[in-house]
């Protein structure tokens, strides 16, 4: 086959995954692969997750493809770099090396001078398939929409592809072409269970500025119901997953297509219990009732913020007590919920990290997940802080996680501010506080907002 499908995630040189060990196939590029072989344009797809480079590159020596389409995000990048290095030597015959994924919108001309020849902007199936076949006959690429590679040392991007504008359109991803046994087999030994990811919609209407919507807009496309359906039974009966986990960015974004959505799951009998992503005001009584009924066991909903002030500077447009209540009423009817914060944001006080904690111990999440604020290049946020960064990075040995700029305090802070988060909400989740487990806990909260004190130094 001329073309191959990869990726440079691998789980082995992940200490933190390892520990979690969540993984879920990359289902992006499955769309791509499944996109091409619709178009009867066969492909190879090798997943990396449970692989290693070696491994990767013998495939690649094996196969001699004549173009290799790699994804690329913030996690996988600098990996990206090393393979494209290895790749563009004579024992590999040089093969076009086409780039795709949210990373490279914004990079365009760093990716393109580490070693890409050709970059896929925005969503990749149309673009991947007639770039392909120019690339295999040797026809003009200029008038391809939605690519970009050099000139004469110069970037050339040509006009931006219109975005698929009925979902229904798109072939399933060709999930045939790797191995989910090992992603099933993965979860069903630590977890208990199984998972697998199924996407329903793409883009979101939302304009929270820290979020990226490089590859799919701010837009708000949706399969019918019907079709997401008929898939979720299609993995039933082939996989039999104890899980399906909804990738989109706001699940209950439209009542109407849930209300269907709901009356498919019934009529075909393919309920699979689930875990979805939304928004606060996305959500009543008669949503989580409909949720219920057909199988979910798991809302995430975000926040990021205990405090109005800065989510207001976020622009997520939300009320931070009806994140609360939601939260509340979704532990109530019977469902687990999660939901996001990070520390740091620009403008964030030690009162508002406080206003966190107090959110997280009333709201009672059944999970959360924290994290320290950082800018990703295209978004509203990379855009206020650019020129507050503080530290000059080398871009193709670092991501957009290493950047740091002028916050209200130093970074330091924010690390033992997360420590304390996370120390004070667990003690106060404890049903006996006073053992070894919660002393411990509260020694470490101290400790934390000691440390936070002596590091409180403006920028």
């Amino acid at each position: 086959m001329s073309i191959l499908f990869t990726h440079a995630y691998y789980l082995s040189d992940d200490p933190k995954e390892q520990k979690i060990m969540k993984p879920y196939p990359p289902l992006g590029l499955l769309y791509v692969s499944g996109y091409l072989k619709s178009k009867n344009i066969s492909n190879d797809v090798f997943d990396t997750t449970f692989s290693n480079q070696t491994t990767q590159l013998k495939f690649i020596l094996e196969k001699k493809p004549k173009v290799i389409c790699i994804y690329t995000n913030l996690m996988t990048k600098i990996e990206v770099i090393k393979l494209m290095k290895i790749l563009k030597t004579e024992t590999y015959n040089f093969p076009k090396i086409v780039l795709g994924g949210p990373d490279v919108t914004y990079n365009v001309e760093n990716y393109l001078k580490a070693g890409a020849d050709f970059l896929v902007i925005g969503e990749g199936e149309e673009t991947t398939f007639e770039l392909y076949q120019a690339i295999i006959n040797n026809s003009d690429t200029h008038q391809i929409n939605g690519i970009a590679f050099l000139e004469n040392n110069q970037v050339i991007q040509t006009e931006a592809r219109t975005k698929f504008k009925e979902l229904n359109e798109l072939p399933l991803p060709n999930r045939e072409a790797i191995s989910l046994e090992k992603y099933l087999e993965t979860w069903k030994n630590n977890h208990g269970k199984s998972s697998m990811t199924i996407s329903t919609q793409r883009g979101c209407p939302y304009t929270c500025k820290w979020c990226s919507t490089a590859v799919y807009g701010q837009s708000y496309r949706r399969r019918p119901a019907h079709l997401v359906v008929e898939e979720m039974k299609m993995l039933k009966e082939k996989y039999n997953p104890d899980a399906i986990w909804f990738v989109d960015d706001v699940f209950t974004v439209s009542h109407k297509w849930l209300t269907e959505f709901h009356s498919e799951i019934i009529k075909q009998n393919a309920i699979i219990p689930f875990e979805c992503i939304t928004r606060a005001e996305r959500l009543n009584d008669e949503i989580l009732r409909l949720l219920k009924e057909i199988g979910c066991f798991r809302i995430w909903i975000g926040a990021e913020s205990g405090s109005q002030k800065i989510i207001d500077l976020m622009d997520r447009r939300v009320d931070i007590n009806h994140v609360k209540k939601m939260i509340q009423d979704t532990n109530a009817i019977g469902i687990e919920t999660g939901t996001f914060v990070m520390v740091g944001y620009p403008e964030e006080t030690i009162e508002d990290i406080d206003k966190t904690i107090r959110y997280l111990k009333e709201a009672k999440p059944t999970e959360y997940t924290i994290t320290i604020a950082y800018p990703i290049k295209g978004t509203s946020l990379y855009k206020e802080i650019e020129n507050k960064i503080t530290n000059k990075l080398d871009w193709e040995t670092s991501t957009d996680r290493d950047i740091d700029f002028e916050r209200t305090y130093s970074r330091k802070f924010y690390k033992y501010a997360v420590s304390k988060v996370v120390n004070e909400v667990a003690f106060s989740r404890l049903e006996n506080k006073f053992n070894f487990v919660g002393m411990k806990m509260k020694i470490k909260s101290i400790l934390a907002s000691g440390f936070m004190f002596i590091n409180r130094k403006k920028w």
